[in-house]
């Protein structure tokens, strides 16, 4: 069974340039979807009035951004200025933005079904409170979860807006669909790296975000020129505490190499089940290292240590 996501395919004009995800390439699922495939559906529906609210929210926005697309200008801007930019950026903040990033849209961003109009990338993050994820799994972490899905799916929307209001197009990307592989769209952007856990583990606030992004054909966005996030993978190696704390045992020792190439860290057969049952479990992001404690200080150390076993 797969869930009724709203797509793009009926809003689409003769004059949007489309670009479709491979067949070749794996599926991309979005919560809603991961749930009904492999978890327990009837446990969901017990727990879902605490949080039905921001779900039903949340699907509100990703049809509203689907369906937005056809009101695109397409008026031939395609340079942003400066003060333009900070703008955008002073807009993304005002609706409880925690980081921007930018890069171009690439293959191994895409999935299998993604439709994308654009090809240059506003990528942002949303801070999912600590008090809510200290407490997972409970009611107040699944409330958390879903407030940001929602937050974000209206930031982006708004965003969106406001660009096709300065004479831009865009293309919302909210947090909830499955349209592109959000952490690593969010990685080139320079906006973390990745975890052993599979999630973007960021500077500010380790793993406890969400993502979404707005796509446009802004030519002149600063994109990402470089990632410093190499060292994360060595070190999750030295650590393994979401590994060791997974109640599905879900995490990859190592990640599986998919056949499109990608890395796979989670079996999300097994995550969805604890996820379903246990108020969206959230174990790999409470028990992880740059949550309970400060990036930068875990860098200092980890770099500091490296240079004296050289």
């Amino acid at each position: 069974m797969k869930f009724p996501m709203p797509r793009e395919y009926k809003y689409i004009r003769p004059i949007d340039t489309v670009w479709y995800g491979n067949p070749q390439l794996k599926e991309g699922l979005s919560v809603p979807e991961i749930t009904i495939k492999y978890g327990s559906l009837s446990s969901k529906i017990k727990t879902m009035p605490s949080y039905a609210k921001c779900l039903i929210g949340s699907l509100s926005e990703l049809s509203k951004s689907v369906k937005a697309i056809k009101r695109n200008p397409y008026a031939s801007n395609k340079t942003a200025s400066a003060e333009g930019l900070a703008e955008i950026e002073a807009v993304a903040r005002a609706l409880g933005i925690s980081g921007i990033g930018y890069t171009k849209v690439k293959e191994t961003h895409l999935f299998k079904e993604s439709i994308v109009l654009f090809k240059y990338a506003m990528v942002f993050t949303m801070e999912m409170k600590k008090t809510a994820i200290e407490q997972a799994p409970s009611k107040r972490t699944i409330q958390e979860i879903f407030r940001t899905y929602y937050e974000l799916g209206r930031a982006v929307n708004l965003i969106s807006d406001f660009l096709r209001a300065k004479g831009f197009n865009a293309q919302a990307i909210p947090a909830i669909g499955s349209n592109l592989n959000l952490t690593v769209l969010a990685r080139d952007a320079g906006l973390g790296g990745f975890g052993k856990n599979g999630l973007l583990i960021t500077p500010d606030y380790g793993p406890s975000v969400r993502l979404a992004a707005v796509l446009t054909d802004i030519e002149n966005l600063p994109v990402n020129q470089g990632l410093d996030y190499d060292w994360l993978p060595d070190f999750c190696t030295t650590c393994n505490a979401c590994v060791k704390k997974c109640p599905a045992q879900a995490i990859y020792e190592k990640p599986m190499i998919c056949k499109d190439g990608s890395e796979q860290h989670i079996d999300y057969k097994k995550c969805a089940v604890p996820f379903s049952k246990q108020h969206g479990c959230t174990v790999c992001i409470k028990e992880c290292a740059f949550f309970k404690s400060d990036y930068k200080k875990i860098s200092a150390a980890y770099i500091k240590k490296e240079k004296a076993a050289k």
